[in-house]
């Protein structure tokens, strides 16, 4: 059973650095792409960053030139340094690995980690 584990969350203040990690235990294979997401109290979760197994990656407009995802691929682990936070980043944190391409694509998520960015 393949299970991801976050940490690296916690309370910060504004214009401070966090560094999230998440680690998949269990057998995957074929991993795709490596991800981070998150969700603000009322409002739907949104993708933060994304990294393919090729090294792409993609950023939300909010993020970009802040936060930086990066993955080992021989840990089956992904990380996002978060860089000059702000109070609108405060958000539960979950990262999302993708197993597959298209129609037989597979998601698995974490359990989230909080952050919360004190202004």
């Amino acid at each position: 059973q393949v299970q991801l584990v976050e940490s690296g969350g916690g309370l910060v203040q504004a214009g401070g650095s966090l560094r999230l990690s998440c680690a998949a235990s269990g057998s995957i294979f074929s991993i795709t792409a490596m991800g981070w997401y998150r969700q603000a109290p009322g409002k739907q979760r949104e993708l933060v960053a994304v990294i393919t197994s090729g090294g792409s990656t993609r950023y939300a407009d909010s993020v970009k030139g802040r936060f930086t995802i990066s993955m080992d691929n021989a840990k089956n682990t992904v990380y996002l340094q978060m860089n000059s936070v702000r109070p609108e980043d405060t958000a539960v944190y979950y990262c999302n690995f993708r197993v597959g391409v298209g129609a037989a694509a597979i998601g698995y998520w974490g359990q989230g980690t909080q952050v919360t960015v004190s202004s």
